[in-house]
């Protein structure tokens, strides 16, 4: 496992987020592994 510091934009706007993943998947996995992680807390925080 390893855990990547990731920078994504989201809305305009860039968040940083951390993913931890397995270290054979691809960047862009893990990309989109990010975006959906900061949609979910966003999400969160709204409601």
């Amino acid at each position: 496992m390893i855990q990547v510091n990731v920078t994504v934009d989201y809305e305009g706007q860039l968040y940083h987020t951390n993913v931890i993943t397995n270290s054979h998947v691809t960047q862009e996995k893990i990309l989109q592994l990010a975006l959906d992680q900061v949609k979910k807390q966003l999400t969160e925080t709204e409601n």
